[in-house]
């Protein structure tokens, strides 16, 4: 008679859950696979930096044609306007959103999506990660572009006696307010692209939030509209970069630095939560 020893049983192998730092590794590995983000990042920096110089050397040139009143007014407003240009900064603000929409988008429209919530079902997890990447890739951009493009608009205007230093009161806020508004744009455009799920519309309606809201807003003549358009981005970061505000065109309703500030989170908090709760109840 023979005897049947029986096989030793296998422990059962089950897949431990990924971690958070694995998420955020493989967005890191994500956001730079995309060509946008590697050609359009830097490209996006020399051109601020650029229009930065070239109003800067303008001003540099035309100093000794200024009359009086207009170098005292200059001395008031000018470096801001030379460090912090409006062209180069919108162009800045809707590559940040254009990027932000991809992160989401461009899994969407490739179907890479299916993979990552297959391998990963925690989706909620899966998009504060991409959020979390995203916001540290577009604020290190931010800091670096209004770092440089400060310090060499006001290396050119000190030959004129006529720059800031970072130390002057309100300086440092608007550097810094300058380098924030990238990773908020960046938010509120991955925010739009989990709803609308399409490059081109995510961008458009950026460019109507970013640009044309606050156009379409007009602020004297009731408080509570005033505060609706002080919330808004674009119109916070003018907030924090004006040294000195109200001097030639008081506001019957200023904005403040505290209420540019909370925009700023606001609008970050508010288009991380509804990427957060589109992705999580829609279908790939």
């Amino acid at each position: 008679m023979t005897t049947v020893t029986p096989l030793p049983t296998r422990t059962p192998v089950t897949d431990a859950p990924a971690r958070f730092r694995d998420l955020l590794a493989a967005e890191w590995i994500k956001l730079w696979s995309l060509r946008s983000t590697r050609w359009t990042l830097p490209l996006v920096f020399l051109f601020v930096v650029g229009v930065s110089v070239h109003a800067s050397l303008a001003d540099y040139r035309n100093w000794p044609r200024y009359p009086a009143g207009t170098r005292e007014l200059f001395h008031l407003y000018g470096p801001a306007r030379d460090a912090f240009p409006e062209a180069g900064y919108l162009l800045l603000m809707l590559a940040a959103a254009s990027v932000g929409a991809l992160t989401l988008v461009g899994e969407y429209q490739s179907g890479l999506i299916r993979a990552t919530f297959a391998a990963v079902p925690a989706r909620r997890s899966v998009v504060a990660a991409k959020a979390a990447v995203l916001t540290a890739v577009m604020l290190v951009l931010g800091l670096v572009t209004a770092a440089t493009a400060f310090w060499v608009s006001q290396a050119i205007l000190s030959g004129r006696d006529a720059g800031w230093s970072i130390g002057d009161p309100g300086v440092a806020r608007a550097v810094l307010g300058s380098a924030l508004l990238v990773p908020v744009c960046a938010l509120i455009g991955m925010g739009l692209g989990a709803v609308i799920r399409h490059a081109a519309g995510a961008v458009v309606a950026a460019t109507a939030v970013l640009v044309l809201l606050p156009l379409m807003v007009d602020s004297d003549k009731h408080r509570w509209i005033a505060e609706l358009r002080h919330a808004l981005p674009v119109p916070a970061w003018q907030r924090l970069i004006e040294v000195h505000p109200d001097v030639l065109n008081p506001d019957p309703f200023p904005a403040t630095v505290t209420g540019a500030w909370l925009g700023f989170a606001g609008w970050s908090l508010a288009a991380t939560l509804v990427a957060v709760a589109v992705v999580h109840r829609r279908d790939p």
